[in-house]
């Protein structure tokens, strides 16, 4: 079982720009892989749409993007006329990201996608809609795993994004409901002496009934 903080394994695969090693494909981006359990089905084609519309925002956090769906690439090909179409994108222009092929779902069961309560026609269990996050050293850190009857929602995908992104680079935490801007809390870990220097714009201690101040909020940090 893959857990947060392995190294994401590395893996050869068919997609729509060519066979591609993951790993190497990777680079020194972040990596989303997000899987679907079939071409040309309706939720599928407005996940791949809301990616289409998405990727300067993706750029923009240094993040690479990758399907993948349990049919062939040549019906990959077909499908991503479609999805352009749905994302009102240019139709003469090339797919902006790869597509995997797992037409045998050996790397959906490698990677534990597979949803047993939804098989095709043959008997094999579809790809469930998995989301994994890797980072530029190949460590995996964030898995969502919504069964394939439910759309996901890109817009907390982005927010995880800008959570992981910015708590590897400062001295916090980022509470519910967190979007980038707002208020963070400081590490449980961090002395009030190395808060002092740590957190110039300063820190705000909430009273609670414990009377312990553990719950600690400072404003952003830039990054």
């Amino acid at each position: 079982m893959l857990l947060l903080g392995d190294s994401f394994p590395n893996f050869k695969a068919n997609t729509t720009e060519g066979e591609i090693i993951f790993h190497d494909w990777l680079g020194d981006c972040w990596g989303i892989l997000f899987s679907h359990p079939s071409d040309f089905t309706p939720v599928c084609t407005t996940e791949l749409a809301r990616v289409l519309n998405l990727l300067p925002e993706f750029t923009k956090r240094n993040v690479k993007v990758i399907g993948l769906s349990c049919d062939s690439v040549c019906s990959h090909m077909e499908w991503c006329k479609d999805i352009k179409c749905y994302a009102g994108y240019n139709m003469n222009d090339n797919f902006p990201y790869p597509i995997i092929e797992d037409k045998d779902r050996t790397l959906a069961t490698k990677l534990g996608m597979v949803d047993m309560d939804e098989l095709d026609p043959g008997g094999l269990p579809l790809t469930a809609r998995a989301v994994f996050i890797v980072d530029p050293k190949k460590k995996f850190r964030l898995s969502l795993l919504y069964p394939a009857t439910t759309g996901r929602n890109f817009d907390e995908i982005l927010r995880v994004l800008d959570s992981l992104q910015l708590t590897d680079k400062a001295k916090v935490a980022t509470p519910v409901d967190w979007k980038m801007g707002d208020d963070c809390m400081v590490l449980p870990t961090i002395s009030e002496d190395e808060a002092k220097k740590v957190f110039p714009s300063g820190v705000t201690v909430v009273p609670l009934p414990s009377g312990r101040n553990y719950l600690k909020k400072t404003p952003c940090p830039k990054i």
